[in-house]
């Protein structure tokens, strides 16, 4: 069983950046693609990125395209989302996930996903 926890969320204002880690429990975290979703206040989950096995194949919402970047370190069972250029609509609770085992490359569809954390807060406001 997988257990995942984020970190990283916080209070940021606009323009400024923020690094969310998503740390994984047991060995075999290289097994599973990832991905980061999120809830804005009163909307549905969305997609934002997300990343294969080994990392060296991933994708990204339109909203976040060019100002977010995924990746992962198998070593210390991390995933990564940095964060630049923060706007407001970047308000929400961001969520890693784990795929067991397919997609290997990974999934936009929340659907697909086995395993969630806790989500952190971002607030981006002025």
């Amino acid at each position: 069983q997988v257990q995942l926890e984020e970190s990283g969320g916080g209070l940021v204002q606009p323009g400024g950046s923020l690094r969310l880690s998503c740390t994984a429990s047991g060995p075999s975290f290289n097994r599973n693609a990832m991905g980061w979703f999120r809830q804005p206040p009163g909307k549905a989950r969305e997609f934002v990125a997300h990343i294969s096995r080994s990392g060296g194949s991933n994708a990204y919402a339109d909203s976040v395209k060019g100002r977010f970047t995924i990746s992962r370190d198998n070593s210390k069972n991390t995933m990564y989302l940095q964060m630049d250029n923060l706007v407001p609509g970047d308000t929400a609770v961001y969520y890693c996930g784990a795929l067991d085992p397919e997609p290997y490359y990974g999934s936009h569809r929340h659907s697909d996903y086995k395993y969630w954390g806790q989500g952190t807060q971002v607030t981006v406001s002025s």
